[in-house]
């Protein structure tokens, strides 16, 4: 007893020393330095509310998204494009920077120049996407157990179904982590955790032979469309959270 008594003290300190790390960590999100302000990078996310956001094919934001402790929280019971969180503005060329958490065994992504007109059922159907997937869970394809991590074209930072990466970056499930997208005109770019694991060109004849051997070839309007919106989507297998989400546009033409 005496022995407890004497850790206690030590056993508050270090709860509250965590906790004060962890208000610490979620000040500094959601917050642009002087020098990302001269360079030209924009909040898209305040940290408080999901103000410039959108649900897809809504005026508003549906009860599938929530702001606490400075992220964007997604819990969503059936997934599909109306469960999708959008921008209100629309964009080109842009670089876009963010940071995700996910519990395991979900599947996620960041869509771009997503056009939502109600011709189009769902966000994927205009979209390409950078994909969030966790990389420690089983699953049956084709009577066979595989892990997600070996599905080609399907991995954390693949552009899904499209151009697959080398070698994933992501982090363990519930650890942060930091995506990159820049559409510069017709170059793109994905980054996982500050690596390089996309770079492509759009909308040529490579671009649409990539697109014709996948399963947006259903889908005539998909890769497209040079302007869109950007949008995060919801996942049914569990919860993910997004924060300090901003962008810097390109205005004078290719820079890579």
């Amino acid at each position: 007893m005496f022995q407890m008594r004497k850790l206690l003290p030590v056993l508050l300190f270090f709860i509250i020393s965590c906790f004060l790390v962890s208000i610490a960590s979620a000040q500094q999100s959601n917050k642009l330095t002087k020098k990302e302000k001269k360079e030209g990078w924009k909040l898209l996310f305040n940290g408080k509310n999901l103000k410039g956001w959108h649900s897809y094919h809504h005026k508003g934001v549906t009860k599938d998204w929530k702001v606490q402790n400075g992220a964007i929280i997604a819990n969503v019971k059936n997934n599909g494009g109306k469960s999708d969180l959008e921008t209100d503005k629309q964009y080109s060329n842009f670089d876009l920077k963010l940071e995700w958490k996910m519990k395991a065994c979900s599947n996620s992504g960041i869509m771009f120049h997503v056009n939502d007109s109600p011709k189009y059922k769902e966000s994927y159907f205009t979209g390409p996407e950078m994909q969030i997937a966790s990389g420690s869970c089983k699953w049956t394809f084709n009577h066979k157990t595989i892990n997600d991590a070996q599905i080609h074209l399907h991995r954390a930072g693949d552009l899904y179904d499209l151009v697959p990466v080398d070698t994933e970056w992501v982090k363990p499930a519930g650890k942060w982590n930091k995506f990159e997208i820049r559409a510069d005109n017709a170059h793109l770019k994905l980054f996982e955790n500050g690596h390089k694991v996309v770079d492509t060109k759009m909308y040529g004849n490579h671009w649409r032979r990539l697109i014709s051997r996948s399963k947006f070839s259903q889908w005539p309007d998909f890769g497209t469309f040079r302007k869109g919106h950007i949008t995060l989507q919801g996942t049914e297998k569990g919860k993910i959270w997004f924060r300090d989400i901003k962008i810097k546009i390109f205005k004078f033409g290719p820079t890579s």
